[in-house]
């Protein structure tokens, strides 16, 4: 925290995970490409941080078999330029076409961006039933097994989450490719699967790996 206080970095809450020795570490909401310059600054701060403690930290996405791997969850909402308005919300607090559509390319299009969320061999070691982790691309509300989770909120901090990419992502890549897939599904107005109340791990894969067959996708 001292660290990060002299760093200016926007560091909400850090939290011990349930891997062994894992933490978490949520930033508050900001601009993209501001939050992506912040993450990439926090992970040289913590590693520096540790190595003044004797310790060394990785950002490895599974850097301990057994244990569930490391992601980096990006909650994205998107706020009208005019008005400031949460567009996945309307003005009754209900959910918007706009919110399905940017789920709906979520779901068509992070198959097809899976080298920018998960860069690595090491990455897909991740992405396994049961350990934290998605296998594919289902959506649900607060659902964790989902690859795409809505987290409880009211209506003005609607907002979707990708659990999909891992904490070895370029963060300025994985933010846009997360925004691109979502702007896809507006452009094309697509429509989303059906939540998932149930979990997500029963249903089949559908994220491509490894990474040779993530590069073909």
């Amino acid at each position: 925290y001292d660290y990060c206080e002299k760093m200016e970095l926007n560091v909400d809450t850090l939290i011990h995970e349930v891997g062994a020795g894992q933490m978490e570490i949520n930033f508050f909401h900001a601009h993209p490409l501001g939050l992506a310059d912040e993450v990439f600054f926090f992970k040289r701060t913590v590693r520096e941080a540790a190595m003044r403690h004797d310790m060394f930290a990785t950002f490895m996405a599974k850097p301990i078999a057994g244990e569930p791997g490391s992601a980096m969850h990006i909650h994205q909402s998107i706020l009208d330029a005019a008005t400031g308005q949460n567009i996945f919300s309307d003005a009754d607090g209900a959910v918007t076409p706009h919110f399905r559509h940017f789920i709906a390319g979520l779901q068509r299009y992070v198959p097809q961006a899976m080298p920018m969320l998960a860069p690595y061999v090491n990455s897909y070691r991740r992405l396994s039933r049961y350990m934290s982790a998605p296998i594919n691309v289902q959506w649900g509300y607060d659902n964790r097994t989902c690859g795409i989770r809505i987290p409880k909120s009211g209506p003005e901090a609607r907002r979707v989450e990708n659990r999909v990419p891992g904490v070895d992502v370029n963060p300025y890549l994985a933010m846009a490719a997360t925004l691109a897939c979502g702007w896809l599904g507006l452009r094309d107005r697509l429509p989303p699967g059906e939540p998932r109340v149930d979990s997500a791990w029963n249903v089949r894969p559908d994220l491509p790996r490894p990474l040779a067959a993530a590069l073909e996708a």
